[in-house]
């Protein structure tokens, strides 16, 4: 049985200019998780991150930018003697539909940016991990498409995700990761091609 997490990320590019992004899921879902709680983020200058208690679980958002967020999850999780299979990792996938969420106990970085930092850092891929679709960039640039916002069409399905997403991490805490998984990754059929974040 995977042990309940102490540390939870959510991934996401620091500053104004980035909130509201599909690369911000991950924080959007951390903020929802905090107001669920009536906690309070704080800045941890030391570790390069925002974060936030409830009890026992340590929330994350790295401020370290995308492609560098292993530097903050790894000095965390050393500093409070976490193992990797104590720390669940959610971030916006393009290869699930938008607002689809899948929870998996590990598995590759699948061509993410800030999860290939995260598994550098911790020397792993054994780690949970909690994916919030945000659609294909089909034909047009990826780049563009992760730091892109949301169509108005399809905020109505996002936000109500970040909810539930938020709702799953409840219950893998409560019920445990099979528990959460059973129940919330049958919510949303992902597409055929959703091994391609795997």
């Amino acid at each position: 049985m995977r042990p309940k997490p102490r540390i939870i990320v959510g991934l996401g590019n620091p500053g104004a200019s980035y909130v509201g992004t599909r690369h911000n899921v991950g924080f959007a879902v951390m903020d929802a998780l905090a107001t669920m709680w009536g906690t309070n983020w704080r800045t941890d200058k030391a570790h390069r991150a925002e974060v936030a208690t409830s009890e026992d679980v340590l929330l994350v958002k790295p401020q370290t930018y995308m492609n560098a967020s292993g530097e903050s999850v790894g000095g965390l999780v050393r500093y409070f003697k976490c193992k990797p299979e104590q720390v669940l990792v959610v971030y916006d996938d393009v290869a699930l539909p938008v607002g689809s969420i899948r929870l998996r106990a590990s598995g590759s970085a699948g061509g993410h940016n800030g999860m290939k930092s995260i598994i550098a850092h911790l020397g792993t891929e054994d780690f949970a991990r909690l994916r919030v679709g945000i659609g294909s960039h089909g034909a047009g640039s990826l780049v563009d498409h992760v730091l892109g916002r949301f169509s108005e069409q399809e905020r109505m399905t996002i936000l109500p995700a970040e909810q539930t997403a938020a709702q799953a991490i409840m219950t893998l805490l409560d019920r445990g990761f099979e528990a959460a998984a059973n129940e919330y990754n049958t919510r949303k059929k992902p597409r055929e091609e959703d091994g391609i974040g795997d």
